[in-house]
């Protein structure tokens, strides 16, 4: 039996999350890119929901759709593309297909441009899994940040580290769209730097497969878990978002106490249910983090799965 989630791994170091034999998402990790990212994000009707680059600024090509940056680390910027810090997958571990979700597990570098040794190395999960209700699916990010130092400063900053640039069409400014959080505020000056368990951006999307709009969105869940909890939010109403982890303060991670932050994006049809959207955070808080480890079995170098409770 075809497994009804897939990863499909492409040439040039792309890899193809699908259900149904339908891609939902890519993950782009060539070499020629200063950071790998997500793109196409697909939505209800396979619409757009994210897109590369600002709508009305030449100087934000390094906004790639969803991606993972910080703009300090150790005073070098890995955020912008002016920097020659740059990010870049060093192998993937494992890939896994099943019935409710797939996963792929990589391991990326951090690099400053200068020195050949990675300055970090960020273990990353990828988890896709759609809802049984129809279209709408969630996007599970866990990472481990782990310095080839003994310790490793993440400055203090509002950029960093998963960042999302909704299609325009969702965005306030240039589309029909409209910023939510989890306690009911709504625009970008009662949401920015406040905190939240959550931050919605929905509006307006067309349907390549029927050619109607309507609307869908995407919900970005903060780990209770997640250092400072609940975090601090950096939104704008142009259509960006992003969970502010060193909004307040600097985070430090060792060799021995890695950095660890989960979040999870809710790609979903018509507008945020702030019921249903509070019950989904609650029960993916309860489940416990995955976990990449050397495999036992013929063929397989490493397995991912999650953590016994």
């Amino acid at each position: 039996m075809i497994p009804k989630c897939q990863v499909v791994p492409l040439p040039d170091s792309e890899f193809s999350f699908e259900v149904d034999q339908r891609e939902l998402l890519k993950w782009n990790a060539a070499g020629r890119y200063p950071r790998p990212f997500f793109f196409p994000v697909r939505g209800p009707g396979q619409s757009m929901m994210t897109r590369m680059g600002h709508p009305g600024a030449a100087d934000h090509d390094h906004h790639n759709s969803i991606w993972f940056a910080h703009h300090k680390v150790l005073g070098i910027d890995f955020w912008g593309i002016a920097s020659t810090a740059s990010v870049k997958q060093l192998r993937w571990h494992a890939m896994s297909d099943g019935m409710e979700e797939a996963l792929l597990a990589v391991q990326l570098g951090w690099f400053d441009g200068h020195d050949p040794q990675a300055l970090l190395e960020q273990e990353l999960v990828i988890c896709v899994t759609p809802d049984k209700s129809g279209e709408d699916w969630t996007l599970e990010l866990q990472s481990r940040f782990i310095p080839t130092a003994e310790s490793l400063e993440f400055q203090k900053t509002n950029f960093g580290f998963l960042a999302v640039r909704v299609a325009k069409s969702i965005s306030v400014h240039f589309g029909g769209g409209k910023l939510t959080n989890s306690n009911g505020h709504q625009g970008e000056q009662a949401i920015f730097g406040k905190p939240a368990d959550w931050v919605d951006y929905s509006g307006p999307v067309r349907q390549p497969s029927n050619g109607q709009t309507v609307t869908a969105g995407i919900t970005y869940f903060n780990h209770p878990g997640n250092p400072d909890s609940p975090v601090s939010w950096h939104v704008r109403e142009d259509g960006w978002m992003g969970a502010g982890a060193c909004l307040n303060r600097s985070l430090v991670a060792t060799k021995t106490e890695p950095l660890e932050l989960r979040y999870l994006l809710h790609i979903h049809s018509g507008d945020v249910d702030q019921d249903r959207a509070t019950e989904r955070l609650n029960r993916w808080s309860k489940l416990p983090a995955f976990q990449v480890v050397k495999s036992t079995k013929k063929h397989q170098q490493f397995e991912v799965f999650r953590k016994a409770i």
